[in-house]
Formats: C-alpha cells, sequence, structure tokens
C-alpha cells in the first residue's frame, strides 16, 4: 500500500497532494487529497494495480466514474475527474466529510425512525434522479450511503457497478454483481431486465438494517443467503424491532416484496410515501400553558395562544419570544369573575 500511495502521489504531483487512505473495498482504494490550484480536499478512487490490468475491472470502473459524472444531484456525490496515468486509473471526487451510514450504525446501533425515515427518502430522491436517466445503482447499501457532517445530508455514491437499465445483471462471464446483503432476487437472474425497483429491493434492506441493526436475512455462506432473498419473504421489520410508525413500516416491507411488481412503482413514489409519515413530536411547554389556561376559564390567554399559535407559521422568528410570553401569562393571570 505504501508503494501504491507513492506511485499515485508521483502521478498526481504538482495538481492534488495525497494526505491519507479512507477505506477500500473490492472495486478501488479512496484516498483523501488536497487540490492544490483550488484549495479543497477531495477524494480519489484508485483501481487497485492487480485489477487494473484485467480489462473487464477496468471498464466496469471508469464505466463507475463516467455514470457518476453524468449525475448531478444534492444527493449524489458529484465527480470532478476521470483519468488514467502511468498504468493508474483513478478518479476524483467531492470529499464528503461525515460516514456512511454503515458505520453510523455500527457505531451507535439502531437508528430512532425519524432519522431513517429522512435519509432513505433523500436516497429515494437521488436514486429517483438516476433512474430518470436510465441508471440502474445495483449496490445500493449502507456503506454506499454518505451522511455529511453537520447537515446530516445523505449523499449516494459508488456507481460502480451501476448499468443502464435495459442491460443484464450478470456479467458475459456469469458474475452475480452487487452485494449478496442486499441484492434483489432479479440480479441473480441473468434474462432479467433491471430497472429502479431493483434498488428499491436493496433501500428497504439498507431501511431495515438502519432500523433494526441486523439485516433481513443472515446465513453461514453467500451461496444460502442468495437462496433466502430467492426464496424466503423478509420479515416485518416490526417483528424485530417493535415501535416503528406503522406507515415507515410498510413502506420497508414494500421495498422488500420479492416481486418488483409489489414494490413502489418508482423511488419517487417510494419518497411521496415517506413523506407523508408523521412522527410524533412532543408538544411545547408553552402550548401546554394555553390547554391547562383553557381549563381554568383563562380565556386571554387562551386567544393568546391561539393568535401565537397562528403567528408561527408566518413569524417563525418570533417562536421563542411569543412562547415565553404566552407560558409568563399563563404563570401569573387569574380568571375572570
Amino acid at each position: 500500500m505504501d508503494s501504491l500511495f507513492t506511485q499515485l502521489q508521483a502521478a498526481l504531483a504538482g495538481r492534488f497532494s495525497l494526505e491519507r487512505e479512507l477505506g477500500r473495498g473490492g472495486m478501488g482504494v479512496v484516498f483523501l487529497a488536497r487540490d492544490v490550484a483550488l484549495e479543497r480536499l477531495v477524494a480519489i478512487k484508485l483501481l487497485p494495480a492487480e485489477l487494473a490490468g484485467q480489462p473487464d475491472a477496468k471498464e466496469r470502473f471508469l464505466r463507475e466514474a463516467r455514470t457518476a459524472a453524468g449525475l448531478s444531484h444534492p444527493n449524489i456525490v458529484p465527480i470532478h475527474l476521470v483519468e488514467e496515468k502511468a498504468g493508474l486509473v483513478f478518479f476524483v471526487m467531492a470529499f464528503v466529510d461525515g460516514e456512511s451510514l454503515g458505520e453510523r450504525v455500527r457505531r451507535q446501533g439502531p437508528l430512532p425512525p425519524a432519522e431513517v425515515t429522512r435519509i432513505i427518502r433523500e436516497v429515494a430522491w437521488a436514486l429517483g434522479y438516476a433512474h430518470g436517466r436510465g441508471v440502474v445503482h445495483r449496490d445500493v447499501k449502507p456503506d454506499n450511503i454518505l451522511l455529511e457532517k453537520g447537515s446530516g445530508r445523505a449523499m449516494v455514491t459508488d456507481f460502480g457497478i451501476a448499468r443502464v437499465a435495459s442491460r443484464s445483471t450478470v456479467s458475459q462471464q456469469g458474475e452475480i454483481l452487487g452485494t449478496i446483503q442486499y441484492m434483489a432476487p432479479e440480479q441473480a437472474d441473468p434474462r432479467a431486465t433491471l430497472d429502479g425497483r431493483t434498488d428499491l429491493y436493496a433501500l428497504g434492506a439498507t431501511a431495515f438494517f438502519a432500523l433494526t441493526g441486523r439485516l433481513p436475512f443472515e446465513a453461514p455462506t453467500a451461496v444460502a443467503l442468495l437462496a433466502m432473498h430467492l426464496t424466503e419473504a423478509a420479515p416485518p421489520v416490526v417483528s424485530v424491532r417493535a415501535g416503528v410508525p406503522a406507515k415507515l413500516a410498510e413502506a420497508v416491507d414494500r421495498c422488500l416484496a420479492k416481486a418488483p411488481d409489489a414494490r413502489f412503482p418508482s423511488a419517487e413514489a417510494l419518497a411521496g410515501s415517506l413523506g407523508e409519515i408523521a412522527l410524533a413530536k412532543p408538544v411545547p411547554p408553552a402550548v401546554l400553558a394555553v390547554r391547562d389556561a383553557a381549563t381554568t376559564g383563562f380565556y386571554p390567554v387562551l386567544i393568546l395562544g391561539v393568535s401565537w399559535i397562528g403567528a408561527l407559521e408566518i413569524f417563525p422568528e418570533y417562536a421563542p419570544a411569543l412562547g415565553f410570553l404566552t407560558a409568563a401569562l399563563a404563570a401569573g393571570g387569574q380568571a375572570p369573575a
């Protein structure tokens, strides 16, 4: 790896300065680097040398860059540069300061339903955009969803095995492309034509993992795991984690349906369904004060409270002051004789 770091730095001299390795997977090694001219951090994904000499692996890696570079969406990691130099094949993408969804779940455990709803909805927006341009990701999973520090924005990365929707999921050599833990049943069928609903299955498995900390299917071998995806119904998410809002649970379970026709018809439809979820929120103390005032006959405060609630729709920046005023009046006022 030290040799690879040195080779890449030599190839990038004067343009990018490598800082450290960020991670690695079957299709590449990612380094953190600084763009010398623009003074910004970037992530550089490099195809390992042992794969760069394989025409199929090299072409698939370059296809990842070209595919992703053509997608411009707030929830997709942008690609800045695609290049092959000195025997090295790499692309430069925006650096997302944060962690992957997989890392967060492994660090924190199952996430709150409200957070999972937001993340999955943002990913659905990104996938809907890509699907509209004929691109199926085919490897949606928690480690390919980055969560930006501060904003929490979800961003999809690694379109390394994405192909246009009209192509088969299986390579000419019969290789199954994807991550088996999140793979839709039709991805194992060389006759299948994939569309966006394939990604929705993987997104359902991702949501299941984020909500429960475990996968919908677990088996000791890849063959057994693939067989479960093909033949067994996924367990309802509420059977693993109680308390998941019904509409969210229904959305996750629907994404994990075996037949594509039983899933949401599109990523936009999934996002719309998630947008309708009304998760319970705590009632502000000032509103409780208004409620209590109404039960004691404190009508002026009741009127003030109703006015305050309406004013929030127009002047939300005054919420703290209005809330304080309402609570103060409720605490110090007296009911009329």
